[in-house]
């Protein structure tokens, strides 16, 4: 077997932050050693041998992988992630038909482009991204450019402010994506709301009233499914996320199979890092960040926050602010 690793060179000289990424994970795994050839593609020089070859393959990303086995048939990896788990070590034994051990082994230091390009590998459209967010339109960023199949799970509460409505609108045209809309059974909100009137989470909590518009919806919608995306962060609570996984057995919901992979991409990024990629890539965002709300839900339960404060204390704010859960994330499974 014989692995060519095609780089990029930019106009300016210097590599592409990916084939730097890429280059990194394989030292980090001891790998490096097994590619034996780079070519480079000279964004200055359409003629150059790495840019041939990317016309020769059809590939329009960089690093890719040629992969050419002892009777000189080629298999191209866009992934060096996808490259590590076939070619490059032996497969862990499998937990089911996921290879919870493996993937974690292969995600733990790997960026959120990584991470998701081995989500959609993995499960392609049977992997949702749920989005409600900044931080997770971020994630749909990301498979757009991963350029492989993917869903999009939106719960509409019914409590929204109207510049979410807009922002899910937006984000639709923007990308060009099927939003898979799921919305509250109307019998059990009609039976909490002519029994506790509109606005009872001031009063009992908001557990009931999140489970019934939000966590309900999101686990009838997600039994369709094998896996999904969120945008949590370590840093959004160190008491409730402060061991996030980049991937994970999910505690709180099951797919259509049984258990439902959970991917975490920016489970290691900081609220500036997030907002640095949103600024660079021009990602659209919901308008109410330019009036300081930080952590958006639903509007009776979602204001602003004050300079310094930090983004989850504008959620639920007349509860403990210790907990600031809505139910869709549990502590983290713990089995390797």
């Amino acid at each position: 077997m014989h692995i060519t690793m095609v780089k990029k060179r930019l106009a300016s000289g210097e590599p592409c932050r990916k084939c730097i990424q890429a280059e990194e994970l394989l030292v980090k795994r001891n790998l490096w050693d097994r590619i034996d050839e780079v070519v480079w593609a000279e964004e200055a020089d359409p003629a150059s041998a790495g840019m041939l070859l990317a016309a020769k393959h059809q590939v329009q990303v960089a690093p890719f992988y040629i992969v050419r086995d002892a009777e000189g048939r080629e298999t191209i990896y866009l992934s060096a992630l996808k490259l590590i788990k076939e070619r490059l070590q032996e497969r862990p034994a499998a937990r089911g038909d996921f290879d919870l051990a493996g993937a974690r082994e292969l995600l733990k230091s790997a960026p959120p482009m990584e991470a998701i390009r081995f989500a959609l590998e993995s499960f392609a459209s049977d992997c949702a991204i749920a989005f409600s967010g900044s931080d997770d339109v971020v994630l749909i960023d990301m498979a757009a450019q991963a350029g492989l199949p993917y869903s999009v799970i939106v719960v509409d509460t019914g409590r929204l402010h109207a510049e979410t409505y807009e922002f899910i609108e937006q984000v639709r045209k923007h990308y060009g994506c099927e939003l898979h809309v799921t919305a509250p059974d109307a019998a059990s909100v009609e039976t909490m709301v002519a029994a506790k009137g509109l606005f009872s989470f001031y009063e009992d909590g908001h557990k009931e009233c999140c489970q019934i518009r939000k966590v309900a919806p999101l686990r009838r919608a997600l039994g369709n499914y094998r896996a999904w995306m969120t945008g949590q962060r370590k840093d959004q609570s160190l008491l409730t996320r402060g061991e996030l996984e980049m991937v994970e057995i999910d505690a709180a919901f099951t797919g259509k199979a049984g258990e439902l992979v959970k991917f975490n991409p920016i489970a290691n990024w900081s609220r500036d890092l997030l907002w640095q990629y949103i600024r660079d890539y021009e990602v659209p965002h919901n308008l109410l960040h330019h009036r300081g709300f930080s952590s958006i839900g639903c509007q009776p339960c979602t204001r602003a926050v004050l300079p310094g404060q930090h983004e989850r204390e504008g959620r639920w704010w007349w509860e403990d602010a210790q907990v600031k859960e809505c139910g869709l994330h549990v502590a983290k499974d713990k089995t390797p």
